[in-house]
């Protein structure tokens, strides 16, 4: 078991290595009367990683001065940087900054000294890291810091890579502004958007892989497992290494065929060939409309109308095999039960397969085997220890169909998210959310009748009792379906906000976003009618055509009532006739953690008033099949024309903002020049305050 577990660990974590430098280190002075100097400490952080507190228990950060004639400390260093919450640990993520004050004993002194800090993801920490500074400083002038990390490592000056100091001289700062508003995008994700998600697919995939173990299909398996190890082991070290290599090739026999097809599309087409890919599995009608059907084929046949089956002469062939000894039995035992388990695997495989496909290109493969290892874990350990099967039921009964109804009921409420995917994207007007919420409240009110014994499928027996486990489930279900129910009316459920479609697709709401902080009650209001498109200054239409906004003209809707515009070129001329910076949301409708976002950390009443007060906001959907108009259509410099609302944005957030997921949120002055590192995807509401607050501060 524990090498299984060192396994799905290991590989994981080889997906990510630590970076030459997990935080980039800059210091610059400033005089605060004529011989005390107030050094500034910035480390712009890797993205997807955080370092320490400098009063963290184990890793804090850490600046030792060299002492010095020429100087002394002034007071205590200052950790001005708000650190977030992180795992019960306080961290900082995208930067930190630190101050401390020094008094010259003389006129001219160098103050010199090391910063150490360790770098860490939510997987693993890097090896400890310091940076070496030195600051020259003069009494009643203030001097620019004399280098930064990078001029360390690469022997240039920090004006060279845009670094200067606050008060340096004129030409100094006229050069920095140059140079930063000709620099490529600075992006730095927060460690959630891509970690979190990933570890929460990972999660489910386990557990998915787990509940397996008690369908019909795959119970029945275990004795068999555990007699054929017995018979083909002399000693109990031999059986016990038997079962770890079967456990591995049940592993192998799922990931590495998944793995073969999507190394081959990137060898073949690259990185963007199949990103484009997987977006296309992600929003386009097709593959959707595909996803919707397949889950209702499998429902169907959880709740009995049929059987989904391997031919079996495949399956008998690998079973007549497997009485072989050496490795080659033991790995037709293992495919031997791949295939017969498929009729209850294979809908499951695919669930985890096609939710997958919204991450990286790698993330089918990482799911997969988070899965496989689930999986083939039981049958590993009760091959190690067959007496442990004593305590379990060897065969299957009406217990283990009930499993696979109960998982007939939710594959036929995931099968939809899918379809309001297309719906979303292609403006279909099928599944408003009330409708969607309907459908869902239905589902699992039917779910709970079953398991209280109301309902019996083709393979049931009757239900003469209750049993304490099935009276537990179904108040678990009725509970969420009660929970569910104001939603028809316009309750944000946020619990649910990354799977519903957004609230601007309900007629009708009693809760009212646009005049009242988040979850009040205040008036009847239509979202449906409501206009989330502003005017710019002069109270004229902002959209591209005389009489309607673009917003209107293609169907788009700012979420939580707030207004805003669906053109970066839009939302900067009016950013520059008010005065504002622009907050760029990178979305799209069929983005989970988008609405996730929107319901759970925009709805917070500082949030929203920042947002509608301080900023011209500009939400370009990447997803958004609607075509354009032909002069609204974008050349690539490569001479591809794009048609599409979403992928001009797309390739407006990959070319301008360094992004190619979603969500993403960036912050750029009224000239467009970017005035934070871009956000990711993070729960934080902390974390996203002062996210906005960073580039009103600038």
């Amino acid at each position: 078991m524990a090498l299984v577990a060192a396994f799905l660990l290991g590989s994981v974590a080889s997906f990510a290595q630590a970076p030459e430098a997990t935080a980039k280190w800059s210091v610059s002075s400033n005089a605060v009367s004529e011989n005390v100097f107030e050094l500034t400490f910035k480390a712009v952080i890797e993205e997807g990683w955080h370092i320490y507190t400098v009063d963290h228990e184990y890793n804090p950060i850490v600046i030792e001065f060299t002492p010095s004639e020429g100087y002394s400390l002034d007071g205590e260093l200052e950790q001005v940087t708000k650190p977030s919450e992180f795992q019960g640990e306080k961290v900082f993520f995208d930067s930190v900054t630190l101050k401390q004050r020094v008094k010259l004993t003389g006129n001219v002194a160098t103050v010199t000294g090391e910063v150490s800090w360790s770098g860490c993801n939510d997987r693993f920490c890097a090896a400890p890291e310091t940076w070496e500074f030195s600051v020259s400083l003069e009494t009643k002038q203030q001097v620019k810091a004399e280098v930064s990390q990078d001029a360390l490592a690469e022997g240039t000056s920090a004006l060279s890579a845009g670094e200067v100091s606050e008060g340096a001289e004129e030409v100094a700062a006229d050069s920095t502004t140059e140079s930063t508003a000709t620099s490529t995008a600075i992006v730095s994700d927060d460690e959630d958007k891509s970690d979190g998600s990933l570890w929460a697919l990972i999660i489910e995939a386990i557990l998915w892989g787990f509940a397996m173990l008690m369908t019909p299909c795959v119970f029945p398996m275990v004795p068999m497992t555990v007699s054929f190890f017995m018979k083909q082991s002399t000693t109990a070290a031999e059986g016990r290494f038997k079962a770890f290599i079967y456990g591995l090739f049940i592993v192998l026999l799922y990931t590495v065929p998944i793995s073969v097809i999507i190394g081959l599309t990137w060898i073949i087409g690259g990185n963007t060939v199949t990103a484009d890919i997987f977006n296309w599995l992600a929003t386009h009608w097709l593959p959707n409309l595909i996803f919707f059907v397949v889950f209702m084929i499998f429902a169907a046949s959880f709740f009995g109308a049929f059987e989904i089956e391997l031919p079996s002469s495949l399956a008998n062939k690998s079973d007549a095999k497997s009485g072989g000894k050496g490795l080659g039995g033991i790995f037709f035992m293992a495919l031997t039960l791949v295939l017969v388990s498929f009729s209850c695997t294979g809908p499951i495989v695919g669930t985890v397969l096609i939710k997958s496909t919204q991450g990286e290109f790698w993330t089918p493969m990482v799911t997969m085997l988070a899965f496989s290892v689930a999986f083939a874990l039981p049958f590993t350990i009760l091959a190690m220890f067959p007496s442990l099967l004593k305590k379990m039921k060897g065969k299957s009964g009406s217990w283990l169909n009930s499993v696979k109804v109960v998982l007939g009921f939710i594959e036929v409420a995931l099968g939809f998210k899918f379809l309001s995917v297309a719906d979303q994207t292609y403006h279909w007007g099928l599944l408003d959310r009330e409708v969607y919420l309907g459908i869902w409240i239905v589902t699992f009110s039917l779910l709970g009748f079953y398991l209280l014994g109301k309902l019996r499928f083709k393979n049931d027996d009757p239900v003469e009792h209750i049993s304490v486990t099935r009276l537990g489930l179904a108040i678990a279900v009725f509970t969420f379906v009660v929970y569910m129910i104001p939603g028809m009316w316009g309750a944000p459920l946020k619990a649910l906000s990354g799977y519903l479609p957004p609230l601007e697709t309900q007629d009708f709401v009693v809760y009212n976003y646009a005049d009242s902080p988040a979850g009040s009650v205040t008036s009847v209001t239509s979202t449906g009618s409501a206009t989330t498109e502003a005017t710019d200054p002069a109270g004229t239409s902002t959209g591209s055509v005389a009489g309607a906004s673009y917003g209107r003209k293609y169907g788009l809707k700012m979420p939580l009532g707030l207004n805003g515009y669906f053109t970066l070129e839009k939302g900067l001329a009016v950013a520059k006739a008010q005065g504002k910076p622009v907050f760029v949301d990178i979305t799209g409708h069929g983005c989970v953690n988008c609405r996730e976002m929107e319901q759970r950390v925009w709805s917070d009443p500082r949030v929203l008033d920042i947002l509608r007060n301080e900023y011209v906001l500009v939400a370009l959907y990447v997803d958004d099949k609607t075509k354009l108009d032909e002069t609204e259509w974008l050349t690539t410099p490569e001479g591809k024309t794009l048609k599409e609302i979403g992928r001009v944005n797309s390739y407006i957030a990959r070319t301008r903002f360094g992004v190619n997921a979603q969500p993403n949120y960036a912050l750029l002055d009224c000239d467009g020049n970017q005035l934070a590192p871009v956000r990711g995807y993070s729960l934080s509401i902390e974390g996203f305050i002062d996210f906005l607050n960073s580039g009103l501060n600038k």
